[in-house]
Parts: structure tokens; C-alpha cells; sequence
């Protein structure tokens, strides 16, 4: 195993970026012999240290496309990472009967890869969820040639280029010009930019004064029914459910049934029923 192998094997693009892109620079090259050699014992005979190898010469690939996406200001070592995923997935499906390199064949899953991590962190918010919209997503950023909106010519070649609507195009458009607001504003925003922050427009609850005076109401309401069925048991029923409902103190059943000098079974019973009364008084 060479010394640059030795290196990459207990180095990641996450501890030390210019480190690791240095280290897989310096992995030679195959040959198409020697990529289709490693290829063939790992298709027909399994030899991890065959894809090993296929996978170490084509990491200086997957930096060199990490870096094409810089301009979503995501982490280049983070970009890598999922790059080195892809590239370790179309390993592990190349056939290399099929006559093509590795690269070629690889790039794809590559791209996969980094696609969908850009897609699940660039913003809070998921702006492409479909294939359609994905491939919108990527490519209406590198057609577009400045910051200023697309004009209708501009909007219609792209569309017929991708084969999607102009409408696509635009609300695609929008989104991407579009940028994630915290939920409750910034702490270093002044009072006018709390003001517009998502939360300021969130109607708060139980602030209808006709709503409040409505719940006060019902409980007035239900306080009084209750303290009317109460009245309406007997005195050893009102005691047991006053003791384990109502008091802070509350007593066991079996405290209760050696007051009573019952079992705690015909406590429960006798509890069981006045509740059901005032139940049924409360809902009247």
C-alpha cells in the first residue's frame, strides 16, 4: 500500500480540508489496464482491497467536483463527504464489461449525492422536492448570467431547454431569490425588524375578549354545577370524592376503608358512583 493510501486512511475533508486535498492529489492515476484489473476482482470475485483501490484513485475527482459547487455556500469538506458517498456507490455497481471508465460512470452518483445534500441544507425550507423541480433547481442557476430577473425570452429558452413550463421556471425563479427569515427574528434586530419577523404575524391565542369572557363563563358555569351535584350526595359519598379529588392533602383507599371500617374495594365502588352522579350533573 503506498504511503499516500497509508495517509488517506486516517484522514477526513472534515479535520483538515487543505490536508486531505493534498493527500488524494498525490494517489497516482490507473491506467485503463490497471482500473480494469481492480474492476474485474471486485465484480466477479469480491476483493474489497480491489474497490479500495478504485475508490482511492478517483477521490481527487470528487474534489474537483465539490469545488464547481462552491457558489451554494455549503462546506467544501461536507460536499466531499457525500461526494466520497456516491463514489463509493458506483463502485460497488460498475461492471467492467460494459467498457467505460470509472469516472464516466461514477459522476453520476457523485452529483447524486452532492445534489441531494445541497437540496436538504441550502435552505430550511425544501425548495425542490420533485425530479422536475430538482433539475430546475441546479440547472436555472448555472443558465442564470446575472442577478437580475430572467426576461421572457430568457424564461421561454430555458423552459423549452428543460422541458418544463415558463411558470415553473419563474416560481423556481422566485425561490431562488427568495431567503429563509428566522421565526422569531434576529436578537441583534432592532424593534422595526422584529416587527416582520413570521411570528409577528401569528394571531396569539385567547386574546378574542368575547372568547375569554365565553371560557370564564363555562367555568363559572361548570364550577357551579359541580358544587351543586356535591351538594346532592350523600355525606359519606361527598367525603370520600372531597378527600381523593378536591383536597391537596389526598388520602389512599385505604386510609379511607379503616375510617369507614369497610374494605378499600367498597371505597372504590362508593368513589366509582359519585363520580359518575356528578358526571352526569355537570353535563346536564
Amino acid at each position: 500500500m503506498s504511503t499516500a493510501l497509508l495517509a488517506i486512511s486516517n484522514l477526513s475533508p472534515g479535520q483538515n480540508l487543505d490536508a486531505y486535498v493534498q493527500t488524494v492529489s498525490a494517489i497516482p492515476m490507473l491506467s485503463a489496464e490497471e482500473e480494469r484489473d481492480l474492476a474485474e476482482k471486485f465484480y466477479h470475485d469480491n476483493d474489497l482491497e480491489a474497490a479500495r483501490a478504485l475508490v482511492m484513485s478517483q477521490l481527487r475527482f470528487v474534489v474537483h467536483l465539490a469545488r464547481s459547487y462552491s457558489g451554494y455556500g455549503l462546506p467544501q469538506a461536507d460536499l466531499i463527504q457525500e461526494g466520497n458517498v456516491g463514489l463509493m456507490k458506483a463502485v460497488k455497481r460498475f461492471n467492467p464489461e460494459v467498457g467505460v471508465r470509472l469516472v464516466s460512470f461514477a459522476v453520476h452518483w457523485i452529483k447524486a449525492e452532492m445534489h441531494e445534500y445541497i437540496l436538504r441544507n441550502w435552505r430550511i425550507v425544501k425548495i425542490a422536492t420533485t425530479k422536475a423541480q430538482r433539475k430546475l433547481f441546479f440547472n436555472l442557476r448555472s443558465n442564470k448570467k446575472s442577478l437580475s430577473w430572467l426576461t421572457s425570452e430568457e424564461t421561454r429558452v430555458i423552459a423549452e431547454g428543460l422541458g418544463v413550463s415558463e411558470q415553473e421556471v419563474t416560481r423556481m425563479e422566485g425561490r431562488l431569490a427568495a431567503s429563509d427569515m428566522a421565526f422569531d427574528g434576529y436578537a441583534d434586530a432592532d424593534e422595526e425588524e422584529s416587527a416582520v419577523a413570521p411570528a409577528a404575524f401569528l394571531a396569539q391565542e385567547n386574546t378574542d375578549p368575547a372568547e375569554l369572557i365565553a371560557a370564564e363563563d363555562t367555568s363559572a358555569d361548570h364550577s357551579r354545577r359541580l358544587f351543586e351535584a356535591l351538594s346532592g350526595l350523600d355525606e359519606r359519598s361527598r367525603d370520600i370524592v372531597e378527600r381523593r379529588w378536591l383536597s391537596e392533602d389526598k388520602v389512599t383507599l385505604h386510609d379511607l376503608a379503616d375510617e369507614y371500617e369497610v374494605s378499600a374495594e367498597r371505597i372504590r365502588q362508593i368513589e366509582k358512583s359519585a363520580l359518575n352522579k356528578l358526571k352526569l350533573s355537570v353535563a346536564a
